[in-house]
């Protein structure tokens, strides 16, 4: 019988994981099934016990039940610790283990375009779930400094404070909305803005030689200025690619290339 895998979340049909999986599987010439599990919203845990108990081998963890995925694992890797969401979901003697690979499939999706982070400035626009899990992920690969801007200043005070101790090697900053301007190698949108259409704008005293949109196939006003300025730009489609690759990677023992995959 083929390992079994799957995703988990409330809603799930929109999941792109397991075509991911099926590809990087026949990619690497390994037989598994992934298949879609939506849990109800107060039986996540029933959920992922059932799926173990059943010899399931991994699982994939998206919303809503990142936070509640951590809080099950007995063991967790430094960058889940970090990020305080687990969306990598294994068992080792009956203990459930988790990591998270978003960040890590941020930094394959930026290497795979060719743009460099080592000895960077990073400026992530937004301070939620989705910048907390990719600060570690960012400075291990080589950026020396991120500016973390959000609309509410306290919130991105908060995520400095809460992180600056796990990358000491690296500068963290946080500014409003308001105060953006300066040089940056990079910038990442990393609100949701692009998913519900706020306009963000940026200003002409903002400088940099890069953009990346973590969502992926909707309308980004982000993007879309960017181009403007005829900078390189990228949705995030590279990353969802990456952390599957990395899940993949963790479960399989071997990792597929993800230049093959986009």
């Amino acid at each position: 019988m083929s390992k079994q895998f799957a995703v988990i979340g409330n809603p799930i049909e929109q999941s792109r994981s397991p075509e991911l999986h099926h590809a990087f599987a026949q990619k690497m010439g390994l037989d598994l099934n992934y298949s879609k599990r939506l849990a109800p919203l107060d039986g996540f845990l029933a959920n992922i016990q059932e799926f173990f108990s059943q010899g399931g081998i991994g699982l994939n963890v998206t919303v809503p039940f990142k936070e509640q995925a951590f809080a099950a694992c007995a063991v967790l890797t430094e960058r889940a610790k970090i990020a305080k969401a687990v969306n990598t979901l294994w068992m080792v003697d009956g203990q459930l283990h988790g990591d998270n690979t978003d960040g890590q499939g941020l930094v394959d999706a930026i290497r795979a375009l060719d743009w460099s982070l080592e000895q960077t400035d990073v400026l992530i626009i937004g301070a939620g779930g989705a910048t907390r899990g990719v600060i570690y992920p960012l400075v291990q690969a080589g950026v020396k400094k991120i500016v973390i801007a959000n609309r509410t200043l306290a919130r991105a005070e908060q995520l400095v404070s809460d992180l600056k101790t796990a990358v000491p090697q690296a500068e963290l900053q946080a500014i409003g909305l308001d105060a953006l301007e300066g040089q940056f190698d990079l910038v990442i949108n990393a609100t949701s803005a692009s998913l519900s259409g706020d306009a963000l704008i940026l200003p002409e005293a903002l400088h940099f030689q890069h953009a990346y949109e973590m969502a992926y196939g909707k309308p980004s006003t982000f993007l879309d200025q960017a181009k403007a300025r005829g900078v390189p730009t990228s949705e995030g489609y590279g990353m969802l690619v990456g952390q599957a690759i990395e899940s993949f990677s963790i479960w399989n023992g071997v990792k597929p290339n993800l230049k093959d995959f986009l």
